[in-house]
């Protein structure tokens, strides 16, 4: 049989690169592309095929996705659109030049290269197509709101998708990932130094009382966090399983609050999830 193929994005650590080596190990050719050459030399020199795509330059996608094709004869059996970023900060203080950005990077970059896919998927009569959300693609939290948006657009696009390609072999999938450990935190840094003015913001109280210890300093683990193979498992389980689930939650937090939304009055979720803040 011909080896299975997957596209993997933003592999450079965390999740990504746990899912890289781990479906490698069970026999997927597997492309762990990321968002910079060097990350992707590094991989390279690991034995993985690695294009460069970064979801915020349409010619990395279309050219990445073409090293892809070009490596297995025009075909591909899964996408996993993983990589994205932070920019933490009250949603006052966000320019929308900041909110642009990472919808470009969180959203329409993953929605580009799932339609450059997907014809390809169609011609070969089957595919799967795997998004990685959030816990906060269900719920919201202070502090998060860019990324609390581009993760419920996810949810959006994705389960329409899903919808609109029932009468497909095409397999659309969400995971919604709670506290994992991965460089998330490090590296929102960059973006929430461009982009919010804290100084000058009328919270600049709360950002030193709260989130500057938070974002600065490693406070270890947070409740409930789980090593990126958690996400791994149930990848391996939606892109193997004969007849996939159309969501899969991974770690307690995102079973609590997939319940909470379904039982709590708004007004209790609003006072739970502010304690997140």
């Amino acid at each position: 049989m011909q080896q299975r193929s997957v596209l993997i994005t933003g592999c450079s650590s965390g999740i990504g690169f746990d899912a890289a080596h781990g479906l490698k190990s069970r026999g997927w050719r597997v492309f762990a592309s990321c968002r910079q050459e060097t990350d992707c030399v590094r991989f390279r020199a690991e034995g993985f095929e690695s294009p460069r795509i970064d979801y915020t330059r349409p010619e990395t996608i279309a050219a990445g996705l073409s090293e892809v094709l070009d490596a297995t004869g025009g075909t591909l059996d899964a996408l996993f659109n993983n990589g994205a970023h932070a920019i933490p900060g009250a949603l006052e203080d966000l320019p929308i030049e900041g909110l642009r950005a990472l919808f470009e990077a969180n959203v329409f970059g993953w929605h580009d290269l799932t339609r450059r896919a997907m014809p390809v998927m169609r011609a070969q009569g089957h595919g799967r197509i795997v998004n990685h959300s959030s816990v906060l693609g269900l719920v919201v939290m202070p502090w998060r709101g860019a990324y609390n948006a581009t993760k419920h657009a996810l949810e959006g696009l994705t389960d329409t998708l899903r919808l609109e390609m029932r009468d497909t072999p095409i397999h659309v999938i969400t995971l919604n990932t709670g506290p994992v450990t991965s460089k998330i935190r490090v590296n929102s840094i960059p973006h929430f130094e461009k982009w919010v003015d804290w100084e000058n913001s009328p919270r600049a109280p709360q950002y030193r009382e709260k989130l500057l210890k938070r974002l600065y300093e490693s406070r270890g683990k947070d409740m409930f966090e789980l090593p990126p193979s958690a996400v791994t498992a149930k990848l391996v389980h939606a892109l193997e399983s004969r007849r996939p689930r159309p969501r899969y939650y991974v770690t307690t937090a995102t079973h609590l609050m997939g319940a909470a939304r379904r039982v709590l009055t708004t007004r209790a979720m609003d006072a739970l999830c502010a304690k997140g803040g």
